[in-house]
């Protein structure tokens, strides 16, 4: 009887034990789950007004750029220029030999004379025949026959005038001058080489202002456009131009020309800007990226580090009033800078975790800490 009495004792000892021991372990969860609720930066979405800059990769072209060829062949005998070096107009560029030009117009100035010559004679000889056929001495066909030798001679003149011409012409070829201001660029070939007609000399570029061609998608196209229509204030054809180094081109271009026609393989069509180019820094051949500007109006915009992707859908994670994380699609209307533009599926006044997107899950609980619009409005 006293076994079985200090039995009971020992299992209801037991019991209470579990029992105190369930109700401190439920305690200490939900200390720890408290301890693990961290502090992350939340933003509340507004509406604002703000202007997109977007860029487009830009191909940079002188305004004239024109290759400098041989027009005759010879042996190139003086360079008077240097490669990277600015010319004016007229000025001597390449002297190719001339002694056989020189010799060539030699030969039809005297060929020339002698046709000259021959058609005085002519005249003189149809003047007697004339006079003879007056006197009835001669019969008149040979008036005509003197005639016609003289017309011959005359285009045997004009012929030799042609050639003296020429020979001026391949003599003057032999002295290569600039059609234009411009900076030379590279001479492939050296004095004394033999140089056939056509031959490369040089390439000329006139950069005192320079063309910025780029391709606008079809859909920016039509946007574009009906903008400018529409809503000409909102849209400029006034651009901005980021060089190779990062830095912005500091004079500002201009849409000129828009190409007549779509590439149907890329589905883009070509703008043409012009820049002043007043201190020569942009080069024929350069790059760059080219910005327009277009004011958007009462647009919602989302920080970059707001947003992740899965597969081919953007998220964000909008807090509820209860503070738990709630995954939420949306669509970008466009990207620029880090921030997306919203076109649909986020509205102002949703809250949305500002980052650390990396480090929770959906349904998660978190302690929510605004982050300022000043500070916001400061990264923008």
């Amino acid at each position: 009887m006293k076994k079985i009495k200090v039995l009971g004792y020992a299992i209801a000892l037991a019991a209470a034990f579990m029992v105190t021991g369930c109700s401190s372990g439920t305690a200490t969860d939900k200390a720890a789950e408290n301890a693990d609720t961290l502090h992350y930066p939340v933003m509340t979405l507004q509406a604002t007004d703000t202007v997109l800059k977007k860029p487009y990769v830009a191909d940079i072209q002188a305004h004239k750029n024109v290759e400098i060829r041989a027009r005759v062949q010879g042996f190139l005998e003086k360079i008077y220029v240097d490669e990277g070096k600015p010319v004016k107009k007229g000025q001597l560029l390449f002297k190719i030999n001339d002694q056989e030009f020189k010799v060539q117009l030699t030969k039809a100035k005297a060929a020339l004379s002698n046709a000259v010559a021959d058609a005085k004679a002519t005249e003189l000889e149809v003047d007697r025949v004339k006079m003879l056929v007056d006197k009835k001495v001669i019969a008149k066909s040979e008036l005509e026959v003197a005639q016609s030798k003289l017309n011959a001679d005359r285009a045997t003149i004009d012929e030799a005038r042609s050639m003296v011409q020429s020979a001026q012409n391949q003599l003057a070829y032999t002295q290569v001058t600039a059609p234009f201001d411009g900076i030379v660029d590279r001479i492939p070939l050296k004095a004394g080489s033999l140089i056939d007609e056509g031959a490369l000399l040089t390439s000329l570029s006139d950069v005192s202002s320079m063309y910025a061609y780029f391709s606008f998608p079809e859909n920016e196209y039509l946007r574009y456009v009906r903008t400018m229509k529409t809503s000409p204030d909102k849209t400029s054809t006034e651009v901005s131009l980021v060089l190779a180094d990062g830095l912005e081109f500091p004079e500002k271009g201009k849409i000129e020309t828009i190409e007549g026609e779509i590439e149907q393989t890329t589905g883009s069509i070509n703008f043409r800007a012009r820049f002043p180019n007043p201190q020569g820094l942009l080069r024929h051949g350069a790059t760059g990226k080219l910005y327009i500007s277009t004011k958007a109006e009462n647009v919602v915009m989302v920080p970059q580090q707001s947003v992740f992707d899965i597969q081919d859908k953007s998220y964000v994670y909008v807090v509820d009033e209860g503070n738990k994380l709630h995954m939420q699609a949306f669509t970008p209307l466009t990207r620029f800078s880090h921030y997306y533009i919203v076109k649909e599926g986020l509205k102002a006044g949703d809250k949305i975790l500002y980052e650390g997107t990396q480090n929770v899950r959906d349904g998660m609980v978190i302690k929510p800490r605004q982050v300022a619009k000043d500070a916001f409005i400061a990264m923008q």
